[in-house]
């Protein structure tokens, strides 16, 4: 197995069995570096056994598949487990009879805390952790909990404890905004995990740069409408919802992702103390809010559809209604026209939109080579941009081949895809039947995605974490909208 210059750099201590944290960007061979020093490991070490530990579900085949398999399986058994492998039902079974485990964190933390003898296996059954996209051990994250009890074994002086290591692309800054905050947020992710150091190249920079992919950033900075007669129609409805609560408190916050918090807040207050108005006001307001998200982010006519599908099938669903019902669906009643007429008035349509449709066309037309991705904030909004693009005449005329792109966890906003769905449209994508995929960030993090030659993040606020994940996808160009 070829190591590069760097990767020898950073795998050092680990060697030595000291816990470390591979920083390294992406595409560089963090999985390539962790798998030497397992095998290393398992080579040195009288009875040891190593847990590759991952935060998705996709991201343990494809570990397996690509990087522990091909060049491990001659000398160690390796077992893939997932929630749909129909292991984790005898996960203790398989730990016993394998060398390497490659598995979700939730599977090792509901085995580590399972009554069931066919299931349990304590932390110190291992030898060896390698914790896959390690900077999310932080706060509630089940990276964390795993930690929690590595800690206190650790305080209670268990001595037989797993030696850690952590591999990240950034362990990033926590949203801080101060050099001391950050320093802070990155202690904090080395105390979680016992660190020794945080090893990133030192004297072969140029050999990891020269591998790294550096894509060329393009910030498009596009004015907000001019006038925004629907979106005022929105905020004067949400305005009236709140005067009817007889709550003032937060109604020049509309649209925002610290407004949808408090309103989160509120539907949360409303049950705990059986208050109906305010906890049905509140699921109301947050369809509300969504709708300026998406009016923000797509078509009027889309935010217009989100609402009225809501309200057909609230009313669909209701059986009986009390007066609270009545009122919000005579409210909303009473401005559906007006909204529907607005929404489809192409003077106050989203800019955004057109400088979009200007760089899909600079891209794809006259172009049977273009790959790309269009990052956005929800998987609503990759729905109505895939039909944004299927119904523009002109981009209806170019060579674009799109599909949506979306986590495999549950929404209360929309359907979720499957692994396998996730799977048929990466394959889609590689093989060229799709050219364009409209993502969540749920391609941002560990899927096997091929390269790209045009990502664009879309109404997104990049953190540092997502924009060197984004990095390995690229060829040329970011524009961010």
């Amino acid at each position: 197995m070829e190591l590069r210059s760097y990767q020898w750099e950073v795998i050092g201590p680990a060697l030595e069995g000291k816990n470390i944290i591979i920083w390294l960007p992406t595409g560089t061979g963090k999985t390539r570096a962790a798998l030497y020093v397992a095998m290393r490991h398992l080579e040195m070490k009288s009875n040891a056994k190593v847990a590759m530990i991952v935060n998705k579900v996709h991201l343990v085949h494809q570990h397996y598949s690509k990087e522990f398999q091909p060049h491990l399986k001659d000398r160690f058994k390796i077992t893939p487990i997932s929630g749909d492998s129909g292991s984790k039902g005898f996960f203790a079974n398989f730990v016993k009879d394998s060398d390497i485990i490659i598995c979700t964190a939730q599977i090792l933390h509901n085995a580590l805390m399972s009554d069931s003898q066919e299931k349990h296996v304590e932390l110190t059954d291992f030898t060896l952790l390698i914790i896959d996209e390690c900077h999310h051990t932080q706060k509630d994250a089940v990276y964390n909990k795993l930690m929690e009890i590595y800690l206190q074994k650790k305080f209670n002086g268990h001595r037989k404890l797993p030696q850690i290591l952590g591999l990240t692309a950034s362990p990033g800054t926590g949203g801080a905004n101060t050099f001391e905050k950050a320093v802070e947020h990155i202690l904090k992710i080395c105390a979680n995990h016992d660190t020794w150091r945080i090893m990133s190249p030192q004297t072969s920079i140029k050999d990891m740069e020269a591998k790294a992919k550096q894509p060329i950033k393009q910030y498009d900075l596009v004015p907000e409408r001019v006038k925004d007669p629907f979106g005022d129609k929105l905020k004067e409805l949400m305005t009236t919802i709140h005067q009817y609560l007889g709550d003032f408190e937060f109604i020049t916050e509309f649209g925002t992702q610290m407004y949808e918090q408090k309103i989160v807040q509120m539907e949360k207050d409303g049950a705990e103390t059986s208050n109906r108005r305010k906890r049905t006001c509140a699921v109301h307001l947050r369809k509300y809010n969504d709708a300026l998200f998406l009016h923000d982010t797509v078509r009027m006519k889309d935010a217009y559809d989100f609402l009225d599908e809501f309200y057909t099938s609230e009313k669909l669903e209701k059986n009986s209604r009390n007066e609270i019902d009545i009122y919000l669906y005579t409210l909303f009643d009473g401005y559906r026209h007006n909204l529907l007429a607005l929404s489809s008035d192409i003077k106050y349509e989203n800019p955004k939109l057109k400088r979009l449709e200007e760089i899909l066309k600079k891209h794809f037309h006259n172009s049977s080579n273009s790959h790309g991705i269009i990052f956005t904030r929800t998987r609503q909004s990759t729905n109505y941009l895939l039909q944004w693009i299927n119904n523009t005449d002109f981009l209806r005329g170019l060579n674009i081949k799109a599909a949506t792109l979306t986590g495999a966890g549950f929404s209360n906003q929309s359907q979720h895809m499957t692994q396998n769905e996730q799977k048929e449209v990466i394959q889609k994508f590689r093989k060229g039947f799709l050219n364009l995929l409209i993502s969540t960030s749920v391609a941002e993090e560990g899927l096997d995605i091929p390269e790209c030659n045009i990502v664009v993040r879309y109404g997104l606020m990049t953190n540092e974490i997502s924009m060197v994940q984004v990095r390995f996808l690229l060829k040329t160009i970011i524009p961010y909208i």
